[in-house]
């Protein structure tokens, strides 16, 4: 558990546009973007052998079932700009959702659907890429008290979150939903970008907010310590253990992860039809 830049913006992440970006990631080809040029294989000599039966292409792998379908083709706008080209929009359609300019000032206004959906995708796992981003990081450090058995999480660490929960809490769960359906076929491709050809991104968003709503409501704060390079980690073994997006509920207070949870409930209700 870092003690400064904690990994909490996604929850701007699962309510909006989410969208991958997987060229954020994946290897590029340097030797073009460089002007290098890439030497051309030659053609064997022929060898005058009659040439072999080609062994039969594999079937290509079928795509898992759709669990949660969104009607997005009715609602997606036709002027949408191309992925590459959909800051400008995304941040007018988050433009619209939010009271304010506020929470605005706590995201990161470039790429900004792939941002979204790349840290989406990895709320569930150990970290998130720094890269992968979508807001900017929590104020100051982790707030500790000392408290039976050790140091515990402060209840002042509770302002460092509250920005981010208000933000989320306060958006319209059908608005959101529609701006979400309106822009999903870039969050799609956004999605297919990230390296998931076959995936379907809006059972991955539900996959994630499921797991979310796992994250176990403690009685009292959370003791911590620090590791050998000074950075707070949880006592418990199983809480540390535990993803990049539970240990953020978990850093918070209990009003605050009780006001998350119910607002994933509503996105959630929002994106399926159970």
């Amino acid at each position: 558990m870092q003690s400064g830049k904690a990994v909490w913006p996604w929850v701007l992440g699962v309510v909006v546009i989410g969208g991958a970006g997987g060229w954020l990631f994946r290897d590029q080809l340097k030797s073009l973007a460089d002007g290098v040029s890439v030497p051309v294989q030659s053609t064997p000599a022929s060898t005058g052998a009659p040439p072999q039966p080609k062994a039969a292409a594999e079937p290509a792998p079928t795509p898992p079932p759709i669990k949660h379908p969104l009607d997005a083709e009715a609602a997606a706008d036709p002027a949408l700009p191309k992925l590459a080209d959909s800051d400008a929009a995304a941040w007018g359609a988050l433009s619209q959702l939010f009271q304010g300019e506020g929470p605005l000032t706590l995201l990161l206004r470039d790429h900004l659907i792939q941002r979204l959906v790349t840290q989406v995708d990895n709320l569930d796992k150990p970290s998130v890429p720094p890269t992968a981003l979508a807001a900017r990081p929590l104020p100051g450090n982790l707030q500790v008290e000392p408290g039976e058995g050790g140091e515990r999480i402060a209840a002042s660490n509770a302002a460092r979150y509250a920005p981010y929960v208000q933000a989320f809490t306060a958006l319209d769960p059908a608005a959101t939903a529609t701006a979400y359906k309106r822009f999903y076929p870039l969050i799609q491709q956004a999605y297919v970008d990230l390296g998931r050809p076959e995936g379907y991104f809006n059972d991955r968003l539900v996959t994630v907010i499921d797991h979310l709503l796992e994250t176990p409501e403690l009685a009292q704060a959370p003791l911590v310590e620090r590791d050998e390079r000074g950075r707070y980690r949880f006592v418990d073994h199983d809480l540390q253990s535990r993803s990049v997006g539970q240990k953020a509920l978990l850093r918070m207070d209990a009003t605050q992860e009780r006001a998350v949870k119910q607002q994933l409930r509503a996105i959630r209700s929002s994106i399926t039809r159970g």
